[in-house]
């Protein structure tokens, strides 16, 4: 369906967020990241065919999400973030992952229909659950070629002046934040025609747009794709706009150049400690240093960690099996991406520990794992989802306190948040699953003298020293994670 700016312009001022959930409403949420087309088929099938790397659609679909919601909110999450929704270009092979849209007002029809995408938002909000929607705003798609694009058949943005294309250019150099904002992405014959949003009448098609997509589909916060590539004065106008919590995708490690764009949207992916998390928990020779440092670094330099994203997987990244098999690291990555500051998220299949390599090869369909509710990992992301849910409805300020680091060594970590009587404190490490056993004397670490803690993961329990330290033995490599024993007693986690 198509229709003239000046209607939605006509219209606009009437529409409403249903579900305007702010980022304070964001923070104590936890997030599973849906890749569409490869989730849930419609008809629940666990054995069609979807071949590792496959660049096509394989079936997926808003209704397959919404008959297996019980596996998601089996594992505790608060919220879901969708691939993105709208129509796409008519090749599968550019199309299938949502980034190469074509109109702006339709839906992905691989996907369902628009009463589907209505129907998947109803059924999250009937369990309480948010749903995330991701975003694209510095490009659009296009089947032709750089030079022989038809800008007519793109919704609204129909026409050449539009884009940057005097002349058209390609990113070569990404120290070059020019040619990173007003060049394009891809190439000539697979190009991403690249938006002028400085244009004043481009920044109101957006506006307009985003306004008519959250309120449309009850969307209660915006995942947003390609941040960097665009000026950082267009999104305080885009975030402000979608009337919702917007998190965005800054893909690069250095914290100097991540932190300022939360300036201008209320939350960024985590990504200078993804890529040092992943450096230390997968590489067992791999000393703390680094991880640590750019873990207080990035606690210093932006603005809010606790809005953040924390991952350690998602559909543009290698998996973190695929750079180690190691079981026990897995589990500590995971802790550590559950329990930092920020608002966590685990990409589907990680629960089931998939190693897919790089794009495309980490977009497995999830079918094949038949949804296995037992799986160590699911498990383990199930207790951590219920002792972070607990931490925050019993201290309203272990949400918004700012991670510890209270002991390192050179491959061990522990983490308190929180307040003393409240707070949590993992004990990290990367010494992987051929570990013997290793003392650990950690000095005061946060907890009250004589207080009886519990380990979450083992149930296992000991009692602060009267000097506020804490005596552990990582056995194998093993995690762990320390909360207070009275404050477990109304939940269902050791008892």
């Amino acid at each position: 369906m198509r229709f003239p700016i000046t209607f939605f312009c006509a219209l606009i001022s009437s529409f409403t967020a249903v579900n305007s959930a702010s980022p304070a409403e964001w923070r104590s949420r936890s997030i599973y990241q849906v890749f569409t087309d490869r989730f849930a088929l419609t008809n629940g099938s666990t054995d069609a065919i979807c071949p590792p790397g496959y660049g096509g659609f394989c079936g997926g679909t808003w209704q397959g999400i919404i008959n297996k919601l019980d596996y998601i909110q089996g594992m505790g999450f608060t919220a879901i973030w969708i691939s993105p929704v709208v129509e796409q270009v008519a090749d599968p092979s550019r199309a299938y992952h949502g980034y190469t849209a074509q109109n702006l007002y339709g839906v992905n029809r691989n996907f369902g229909t628009e009463d589907d995408l209505k129907a998947l938002a109803k059924a999250l909000h009937d369990r309480g659950m948010y749903l995330m929607v991701d975003v694209v705003a510095n490009h659009m798609g296009s089947g032709d070629k750089a030079e022989e694009i038809n800008y007519n058949v793109i919704n609204p943005f129909n026409k050449k002046d539009y884009y940057h294309t005097n002349p058209i250019c390609f990113i070569n150099n990404y120290n070059n934040q020019t040619e990173v904002e007003q060049c394009w992405l891809g190439n000539d014959n697979y190009p991403l025609p690249d938006l002028n949003t400085t244009q004043p009448t481009v920044r109101d098609m957006f506006s307009t747009w985003v306004k008519y997509l959250v309120s449309t589909y009850s969307i209660d916060g915006l995942r947003v794709d390609t941040v960097k590539h665009v000026e950082k004065p267009f999104w305080s106008i885009f975030n402000s706009a979608s009337g919702v919590f917007n998190i965005g995708e800054v893909a690069d490690g250095n914290v100097e150049y991540l932190c300022p764009y939360q300036n201008y949207m209320d939350g960024l992916l985590g990504y200078p400690s993804y890529y040092q998390a992943t450096q230390f928990f997968s590489n067992t020779t791999a000393t703390s240093a680094n991880f640590i440092g750019e873990v207080n670094y990035l606690n210093n330099q932006c603005k809010d960690t606790t809005l953040l994203g924390s991952f350690s997987e998602n559909h543009d990244q290698p998996r973190f099996a695929w750079y180690t098999s190691d079981m026990v690291l897995a589990r500590n990555i995971i802790i550590y991406t559950m329990l930092a500051d920020g608002i966590p998220i685990i990409y589907q299949g990680q629960e089931q520990h998939f190693n897919g390599a790089s794009d495309p090869y980490n977009r497995e369909a999830l079918w094949p794992s038949n949804y296995n509710t037992s799986s160590p990992l699911y498990t383990l992301v199930s207790t951590l989802n219920k002792v972070r849910a607990l931490a925050a409805t019993s201290s309203d300020t272990y949400i918004t306190w700012h991670q510890q680091i209270v002991y390192s060594e050179d491959h061990v970590i522990a983490v308190r948040k929180g307040d003393e009587s409240f707070m949590t404190l993992i004990v990290v490490s990367n010494v992987g699953e051929g570990a013997g056993t290793k003392s650990v004397v950690m000095g005061n670490v946060g907890f009250p003298a004589g207080l009886t803690v519990v380990d979450v993961l083992t149930c296992k329990s000991v009692v602060v020293g009267s000097d506020g330290s804490l005596s552990v033995n990582i056995e194998g490599g093993a995690p762990m994670v320390f909360y207070p024993q009275f404050l477990l007693e109304k939940s269902s986690v050791c008892q």
